[in-house]
């Protein structure tokens, strides 16, 4: 299975999917699409539409 990594384009901060988020009930493996349309960014407060994609 191919990760992706998506990077808040507000402050920087990057969700990888391979180590999800345990802490905000998001277990590791979750894939981006996958994480709740109300999730928001744990450092900025953002919103899944205020990120993108970034190579690994």
């Amino acid at each position: 299975m191919e990760f992706k990594s998506m990077m808040c384009l507000i402050c920087g901060w990057i969700y990888d999917e391979e180590k999800g988020m345990p802490e905000d009930g998001i277990p590791p493996g979750t894939k981006w699409e996958d994480v709740p349309l109300n999730w928001s960014c744990p450092e900025c407060g953002a919103r899944k539409e205020d990120f993108d994609m970034v190579p690994l």
